[in-house]
């Protein structure tokens, strides 16, 4: 099933990490990399085509959401079976990508995250900053708790799909912003696909992407929305479209 996974890079200004990210992809994946790149400004776009990858451009920038929206639907469109969307800022393992596709594969699981945080000293001593850790840890023991989730991080940027869950989750309906993330997972665990983690280090560097303060908390808001809406249609009070299988005609 190697041969049918595909990995998708949401790229935004990622000129300076981006080769060293792409030399850790194991071989096996090279000429199945789609780069979506969200209107940059700097030379991702150059990068990416020396490198051989597949670019796809937005002629304006969509937000982080709308450029996952183009990754899945562009992998998709390719035959994958399995699609890993990895950062493209080198802040998180490639060297995992197999084992994140055999692990779909294999029917343990449908969705496979990375997960950074296994104990409080590794994840500070790697350079995540510390209200960062703390936000993590206590929204991602909140979503657990609500969800019925062993998850170890719920917003890791390091993302497995089968091809099942892609075509089921109508993910276009989501936030175009950062909140996408947390409402795809959220979708998830209302159509009852299994998640699962793996574990990766840490690695905050210099030229790491990292979302401000402003946009987590608009992130934070984002993510109370969509499980209050999650409640909401599980106890029937509310439909959301959003919670249902797509349509296979869709």
């Amino acid at each position: 099933m190697r041969e049918k996974t595909w990995i998708v890079l949401p790229a935004y200004n990622a000129e300076l990490t981006l080769a060293l990210t792409y030399s850790q992809i194991p071989s096996e994946f090279h000429g199945r990399v789609i780069l979506v790149d969200d209107c940059s400004t700097d030379n991702t776009i150059e990068v990416a085509e020396k490198l051989g990858l597949i670019v796809i451009s937005h002629p304006k920038n969509t937000g982080y959401g709308g450029n996952q929206k183009t990754c899945y639907t562009a992998a998709i469109e390719q035959g994958a079976e399995i699609v890993i969307m990895l950062h493209p800022d080198n802040q998180y393992d490639p060297r995992v990508l197999g084992i994140m596709s055999d692990l779909i594969e294999l029917d343990n699981c449908d969705i496979v995250l990375g997960n950074r945080i296994r104990t409080r000293y590794e994840a500070l001593s790697g350079g995540m900053p510390k209200w960062r850790y703390f936000i993590n840890r206590a929204s991602t023991f909140t979503e657990n708790l609500l969800l019925g989730q062993t998850v170890g991080d719920f917003h890791s940027g390091l993302r497995g799909y089968s091809r099942d869950v892609l075509l089921s989750i109508p993910y276009e309906l989501n936030s175009n912003k950062f909140a996408f993330d947390q409402e795809f997972l959220v979708e998830a665990v209302a159509q009852r696909f299994r998640i699962a983690d793996i574990p990766i280090p840490v690695k905050y560097e210099e030229n790491s992407s990292s979302i401000s303060p402003v946009n987590t908390l608009k992130y934070g808001l984002g993510a109370i929305n969509i499980l209050i809406r999650f409640f909401l249609h599980r106890t029937r009070l509310y439909s959301d479209t959003r919670f249902l299988k797509r349509k296979l005609d869709d």
